[in-house]
Order: C-alpha cells, then structure tokens, then sequence
C-alpha cells in the first residue's frame, strides 16, 4: 500500500508538472502570436493610412477609413463620419506647427487611429477604425484561452498517465527491496540462532572441561553452519534478481535433510525438542538450488520446534512421481480459521490455550512457498491434528539422466 502511495503522489507530481510546462508552452507561443499579430496590423494600418493620404479623396477613401480635409475655413469630409470626429484639437495643432503627427482617438466607443498632416492651403485629416483589429485579437485570445484549458487538462491527464507508467519500474524496485530486507531478516534470523546456540553449547562445554573430540565435532558443526549462512546469502541474492537463476544441480534430498537437521539441533535442545528423521526406502532426489531446499527444511524445522510439545519429525519419501518431504510437530495446532492465509506474509493466529501468546507464521511458511513454486512444487498443511500439523513439502522427482542435469 506504501509503494501504491508513493506512485501515486508520483505520479500527480509530474503530471502537474507537465501541466504547468504545458500551461507555461502555451502563455509563451500565446505572446508571441499576440506580438506578431499587433506588428502584422500597425504595418497593415500604416500602409492603409498612407494609401488614403496619397490619394486625398474624401469621397472614395480606402475601406475602414474617412478622410477629412480643411482649407481656409471650409471642411470637406468622407460620408458617414462617426459621430465626434474629427480631432479638432489636433488638426488645429497641426495647422499650428505645420508638422503632422499620429494618434490614437476614442470616439463613439470605439477606438480609431488618427493622422493629421499639413497639405497645402489647410489640414487634412486620416481616420481609421481599429474595431476589426480589436475583434481579430479577442478571437485569438479566446482561441488561445479554450485551447490552452483543454491542453492542460489533456496534458495533465496524459503526464499521469506516463508518469505511472514510467515509474511503475521504481515501485517495483522499492518492493523488490523491501521485499529483499524481509526476507534476508527473517531467512538470517534462524541460521543465527542456531549459530549463538551452538556457539553457546559450546562455551558451556569449554566451561565444564568437556572432552576435545566433544569440542572438536562442536566447532566442526559451527563452521559448517557458517558455511550454510554463506549459501543462505548467495541464494537470497539470486532470488531477489529476477534476472538471474539459481544454479541447478542435483539433490539428494536425505542428505539436505540430514544437514537440516543438523542444523536446527541445537535450537531443539535448547527447547527440550526431540528431532527425528527419517527415510523410505527409495531415495528421492531432485534438480535445483540446494541452498533453497536447506533454508525451506530448516524453514518448517524451526516453526515447527517453536511450536512443538516434545518432538518434530521430518520425513523424507516418494508419492508417485513428487519427492515428499513432512515436517510434523506435537504441539497446539493451528486455527482452521487461519488455514487459507498460512503462506501469505505475516499472518499471525492466536496459539490455543495461550491468550497472551501467538504462533507465528510471519515471513517463513510464505518463503518455503516460494521456493517450492521455484522448484515447481508446492507446500501445504499436509494435517491439522489436535494436537499437531503437519506442512507437507511436494517437489517433481528427477527423472533425467545424470548427462540430462548437466546439459540444463
């Protein structure tokens, strides 16, 4: 839910980002139209101007214009002049000074462009309505307007979109490291419990002047779990890389459980928990990551020796073509209630007759799950006694030829 959040804070982030760059684009190319269409009419304006002075025809002056002249106190000017114009004020200037200027003029409520200029015996006077130039850019601005609000919720939109696409690999990362730190607590946990029990029986039998060979087996014995916590390691690393592949070999699953075993006997002690292993018969092996298949045993060992009365049992077989192996405790049992999210991470139950304590399933039974589907297997509670239970490990049997395993 966490990696959910921060995707889709993420995501909204650089959405509204792009909005607001979009939102920027759009004010930018805006001005820049807006400026080139103020310069494109002052040209066109001046020109139309200039064409109606050339000409000094009050009567057929060019479209949008009136013309105005006065000459010795007589003014003839174009047919439909709006109502207060034209400029007395500066044609009387003009007339003044004998230098012609430009202005702008409001009249009647609109705006016009107004140039004076002397001519000979008196002023004439140039009159352009700016209305079109005026409507021309309301139309532009308003296109820019509707254009600009659909963009930024468009680009919005899409920017999220993107976004989450783009970041999904990142969610998938901090899960995936998440993930790792899980499961390298909980995978670490029980390899160094064992090690401080052992290492602990043995200062205890250091203390007591036990004999050297007692001593010698002991040390033996931690140095080889040292060595299996190396193998822990590599394997989660292969496991967190979806990229990689553990490497494959053949198994002889007795003998993993054998070390397994070993393994988990000191925590057993400790407990007051007899460990038994057991064989059939036929010896079953299978093609995968022995690493794996050590830390999914010793997995079920150590939650079965926390919640066992006085024994663990693990049993290793065949049933028709899968390699079996049980892992059976003595202890409470677990709640049928509890039954269908025994794999999934960090399920806890209430342990029976014990209110204030709680059999843990957490991280350890949705490990062994994953290694199983790894291997192409499963894991499931095998029975549900009362008192006990019994996980049951299914892995496909080789079948193949030693020359076979090598190839693959």
């Amino acid at each position: 839910m966490a990696d959910e959040e921060v995707l889709r804070r993420t995501a909204l982030r650089i959405g509204l980002q792009t909005a607001a760059a979009v939102a920027i684009t759009v004010v930018g190319l805006a001005a820049v139209a807006v400026f080139v269409v103020l310069q494109n009419q002052n040209r066109a304006d001046d020109d139309l101007m200039e064409t109606a002075i050339d000409r000094v025809d009050v009567s057929d002056p060019p479209a949008g214009t009136w013309v105005v002249v006065r000459r010795d106190g007589d003014q003839l000017a174009t047919p439909g002049l709006p109502a207060g114009l034209p400029d007395t004020d500066q044609m009387r200037s003009v007339a003044a000074s004998g230098v012609g200027s430009t202005a702008d003029f409001v009249a009647d409520q609109r705006e016009f462009r107004v140039e004076t200029q002397p001519v000979r015996g008196g002023v004439m006077q140039v009159l352009l309505d700016l209305s079109a130039d005026h409507a021309e850019r309301t139309r532009l601005l308003e296109a820019f307007l509707i254009s600009g609000i659909a963009g930024l919720a468009v680009s919005a939109a899409v920017g999220v979109w993107l976004a989450r696409r783009a970041v999904a690999p990142m969610a998938d990362a901090l899960a995936l490291q998440r993930r790792f730190v899980a499961d390298a607590g909980h995978e670490l946990r029980t390899p160094l419990t064992l090690l401080s029990t052992r290492a602990q029986l043995i200062r205890r039998s250091v203390r007591q002047g036990a004999d050297p060979d007692t001593l010698r087996s002991d040390v033996d014995g931690l140095v080889g779990d040292a060595h299996q916590l190396t193998d822990i390691l590599d394997d989660l690393l292969l496991a967190a890389d979806p990229r990689e592949m553990s490497e494959r070999e053949l198994v002889d699953l007795p003998t993993v459980a054998g070390q397994a075993v070993d393994s988990a006997r000191p925590l057993a002690d400790e407990r007051g928990v007899r460990l038994v292993c057991a064989t059939t018969a036929e010896t079953p092996r299978v093609v995968g990551a022995r690493a794996s298949l050590r830390r999914a045993m010793i997995a079920l060992l150590d939650n079965a020796i926390r919640h066992a009365g006085g024994e663990v049992r693990l049993t290793v077989g065949m049933a028709g073509r899968n390699a079996v192996i049980d892992v059976t405790d003595d202890g409470p049992g677990i709640d049928p209630d509890l039954v269908p999210t025994l794999f999934e991470r960090f399920a806890t139950a209430p342990a029976d007759g014990q209110p204030a304590a709680h059999r843990r399933y957490g991280l350890g039974l949705a490990l062994v799950s994953e290694i199983a589907a790894r291997h192409g297997g499963s894991v499931s509670l095998a029975d549900n006694g009362r008192p006990g239970a019994t996980f049951r490990l299914l892995l496909p049997a080789d079948r193949a030829k030693p020359q076979e395993i090598s190839q693959n």
